[in-house]
């Protein structure tokens, strides 16, 4: 280990948890224009392997919309766990994170939940005062990156 939190990044480590406590509980919930306010204006997203990068709040938006109507007659309940965060500050004043994160899935009437996928966040994070915006998410999947 290189590198331990010291008191002063403590509340970075905790105010970036928060943030994306409520981002994971937006997405997960289905309300997909609160998620990508999230974003920076101009802030992209690649969630999928082989799909587009999302551009822009409501490029995002669409991207998720798309996306989920494959679940329109096959409902699934996802949650979103982050676990494993670093964050490193960067020279522009930016915040690279990284985490892993595990998706649960549960369909009704099967108790029984499956993980699918293990995963990599990879985020650029602006931070100003109180605000927390995400100028950029790449998330990569554990059984592709080999």
């Amino acid at each position: 280990m290189t590198e331990t939190y010291a008191p002063s990044q403590t509340g970075l480590y905790v105010a970036v948890q928060a943030f994306y406590a409520r981002q994971m509980q937006a997405l997960d919930n289905g309300r997909f224009e609160e998620y990508a306010a999230t974003f920076t204006e101009d802030g992209t997203f690649q969630h999928t392997p082989g799909t587009p990068e999302a551009r822009t709040r409501a490029g995002i938006v669409a991207e998720l919309l798309r996306f989920h109507e494959r679940f329109r007659d096959d409902p699934v309940q996802r949650r979103h766990w982050f676990n494993q965060l670093v964050l490193d500050p960067q020279a522009d004043g930016s915040v690279r994170s990284t985490a892993y994160c595990l998706v649960v899935r549960t369909k009704p009437g099967t108790p029984q939940p499956e993980i699918w996928p293990s995963c990599q966040v990879n985020d650029v994070l602006e931070i100003d005062g109180d605000r927390i915006l995400m100028r950029s998410r790449v998330i990569t999947y554990d059984h592709l990156d080999w």
